[in-house]
């Protein structure tokens, strides 16, 4: 019987060519058919990065190559981008056609590796799994064919820590958040390598990964393969905070628990918490007569429609900050059984006087019935995608735009985690209540 999934949130495993965009001068370079790289960058590309978009080489592999091999073909590619692409880094992405046919792409590869280019392949065929997946599979391919290769066995750097976190470009925020993060890790007193994005020095803070005291990965399971690599691979520990840190509460925990972890000075951190609360709370203060002049007009309960790490760092944010009350929660990152009963377990405790409800579901059209179907007694907000603009609509609901597919918001450096990222969520959610008042 045949199942039609509607209005996909995430991409196949060919997705992953949006982590290479995301590291300063990456150059991803797809062995695979015509229409795969486009298709990904409609759904989670928005802005094309230093070569995303258009600018991504391809074979665009065609019947010709299904029946002699597209090994030739992606030499020919891989030499062009080498010449044409001003990169230092090249990461060579397979599609299904190739994964189907059998293409020798790691031989290809190590060729070039051979004559010293900084270049790297992954197995992405996008029937193999989806972008959350496929991002562990390409980071830990620089990680074992790149860095390890580089690394010459340097001392470990004091307070030195890798930072992952949500998937690049899946995450329309990632930019944002990554730069938050770092914000906030420096304040207690460490050295960051965020490794994606504009705060991050590229390659060569790649490079320093294996020196690192310990990592953070800052989301529900996403990652999880990456940390627990780094560990096996360098006995590099790991710090896991199962969800992104919003506003004053949540993002104070993850770094007292940061602080714990890495044996810092806690009198330091302590000082940089105080300041960053004193200045949120202030801003807070400030909303008393709002909150309690539109109390009823405000949304009363809410939906999110997210990935695992955003749909519970949300929901802690919304209901112990704004006081809006859980109704069901939706996840729809397809996140694998082995992870869904930590995660439940955390909605079981999401105050210490409520819990939420939680499904897991890939199908849009699924969780919108579902939605539509419940009585509406109160106004909702709903915290989804740009499918989700109809189904607000519909409900009277206010909608705020967290995932892909973003399509009716320009992001710049907008984020959402840390102490910055709370007081942002606050304006964005109550822009859009106050924008429905006459």
């Amino acid at each position: 019987m045949l199942k039609f999934i509607e209005q996909p949130r995430y991409s196949c495993a060919i997705g992953a060519q949006q982590t290479v965009v995301a590291i300063k001068r990456g150059v991803p370079i797809l062995h695979a058919g015509p229409g795969c790289s486009a298709k990904v960058s409609d759904i989670i590309g928005q802005g094309e990065g230093y070569a995303g978009g258009n600018n991504i080489p391809c074979t665009n592999t065609g019947e010709a190559d299904v029946v002699y091999g597209g090994e030739e073909r992606l030499r020919n590619v891989i030499d062009g981008a080498l010449k044409v692409m001003d990169g230092d880094l090249y990461v060579v992405l397979t599609g299904c056609t190739s994964d189907i046919v059998g293409d020798d792409v790691g031989r290809v590869t190590a060729e070039y590796q051979q004559q010293g280019k900084p270049i790297v392949f992954a197995e992405t065929g996008g029937f193999k799994s989806n972008n959350y997946v496929s991002h562990e599979v390409v980071v830990n391919a620089i990680i074992d064919q790149y860095v390890d290769i580089n690394y010459k066995g340097e001392k470990t750097q004091k307070n030195l820590v890798n930072v992952f976190t949500t998937v690049p470009y899946q995450d329309p925020y990632w930019n944002g958040n990554l730069e938050e993060l770092k914000r906030i890790l420096e304040g207690i007193g460490l050295k960051v390598n965020i490794l994606f994005g504009n705060e991050s020095k590229g390659v060569s803070e790649w490079k320093t990964i294996p020196q690192a005291e310990f990592n953070i990965l800052a989301g529900a399971w996403t990652g999880l393969g990456i940390v627990k690599h780094l560990e096996e691979k360098y006995e590099t520990p790991y710090l896991h905070f199962p969800y992104i840190p919003i506003g004053g509460i949540e993002t104070t925990r993850f770094l007292r628990e940061v602080a714990e972890f890495g044996n810092l000075d806690k009198t330091k951190a302590e000082v940089f918490i105080k300041s960053e609360e004193e200045k949120y709370y202030s801003f807070i203060e400030r909303t008393a007569d709002f909150m309690l002049e539109f109390r009823y007009g405000l949304p009363r309960r809410f939906y999110t429609i997210l990935d695992a790490s955003y749909s519970l760092g949300f929901s802690k944010f919304l209901l112990n900050e704004l006081g809006i009350i859980p109704a069901k929660q939706f996840i729809i990152d397809d996140t694998p059984e082995i992870y869904r009963k930590q995660i439940e377990q955390q909605f079981l405790k999401i105050s210490d006087f409520r819990t939420s409800s939680v499904s897991f579901s890939i199908d849009g059209g699924e969780i919108q019935k579902e939605i539509r179907q419940e009585q509406q007694k109160n106004r909702a907000l709903i915290l989804g995608s740009g499918w989700d603009r109809d189904l607000a609509n519909d409900i009277k609901a206010d909608l705020l735009i967290v995932s892909a597919p973003v399509t009716y918001r320009l992001i710049l450096n907008c984020g959402y985690a840390g102490y910055r990222g709370g007081l942002r969520a606050i304006e964005d959610i109550y822009d859009r209540v106050l924008n429905t008042y006459r």
